[in-house]
């Protein structure tokens, strides 16, 4: 990396540093602004991330969309262009060098504004592509990134310029090495932006059974194009993402209210309280009961 990226990154770490007032996410001044802290690596943490652009300026940090693998440190920064349900771990991280980074949300509106009020010419990819990517960090976009997070010192200046700013870094994303990519939620009609709707249906609705077919109708394509181009967003079929979404959701549950497996199970939209604990284990690794105890614990 070149030494001006090298100084902004310094700086973005004592602004971060500043004003993470807990281990963890932290919220900000701007609404739209995130500043994480990590002073060791975690295990896998499943979670949604919403559009956003994750920036790391110390440590690194790996995510599983899927089956497939995105690691990213400060010589990059990944985008995330629609909801997804992901797994992700802090890999390096210490009391001495702790892993801090920001996480900007945005909405395709705001990339649809851009691409209207620019020379961008947005080119609609007839195949969907992967919603989640990581691109080489430069500095025009730590330049601008630096600026919406000194804001923090001058909090009369955020409701102006931050919108301004935000503006800023996302068309400095769109102009970077994968922004055709990140353009796809904005233009009505790509495949991407019609799996997006489909993406909205089930998160709204995970916890109710969904027929493909109604999927399919809401995308305006054929279920076998719907699944294809579901899984080249997501990397994962609608099935097994509704499954993340109710997973998580269970989790969450159970671990915020004092309540039975049984009756998170069914909740959640699942039919079989023994199917569920099956599920659960898989993908955190214990059932139910078990996990709610351990995690408790730490």
């Amino acid at each position: 990396m070149s030494e001006t990226i090298v100084q902004q990154q310094e700086e973005l770490a004592k602004l971060i540093e500043r004003y993470s007032v807990q281990e963890g996410i932290n919220a900000t001044a701007i609404p739209s602004l995130l500043l994480i802290r990590r002073s060791e690596v975690t295990g896998p943490k499943q979670s949604v991330y919403k559009p956003s652009l994750c920036i790391i300026v110390q440590g690194a940090k790996e995510v599983w969309l899927g089956q497939e693998r995105f690691r990213y440190s400060p010589a990059d920064y990944l985008v995330a262009s629609v909801d997804l349900p992901v797994s992700g771990q802090v890999v390096e991280a210490s009391p001495a060098v702790p892993y801090l980074a920001l996480n900007l949300l945005f909405t395709p509106n705001q990339i649809l504004e851009i691409l209207r009020n620019s020379e961008i010419n947005g080119v609609k990819i007839e195949n969907a592509k992967r919603a989640m990517y990581v691109s080489p960090t430069e500095s025009s976009l730590l330049d601008a990134i630096l600026r919406l997070a000194r804001l923090l010192d001058q909090p009369k200046d955020i409701p102006v310029l931050a919108p301004l700013v935000t503006k800023e870094i996302l068309y400095r994303v769109l102009q970077g090495q994968h922004g055709n990519l990140l353009e796809q939620i904005a233009l009505e009609g790509s495949s991407t932006f019609r799996i997006r709707d489909v993406i909205e249906q089930i998160m709204n609705n995970y916890d109710r059974s969904l027929r493909i077919e109604e999927l399919a109708e809401i995308a305006n394509m054929s279920t076998a194009s719907l699944h294809r181009h579901f899984k080249e967003v997501t990397a994962m079929s609608p099935i097994q993402f509704q499954k993340h979404l109710r997973l998580q959701e269970a989790r969450r549950l159970l671990l915020s209210e004092s309540t039975d497996a049984a009756d998170v199970a069914f909740q959640v939209g699942y039919e079989s309280p023994s199917q569920f604990s099956r599920e659960y284990s898989r993908m955190f690794g214990f059932p139910p009961r078990e996990d709610i105890k351990r995690l408790r614990a730490k």
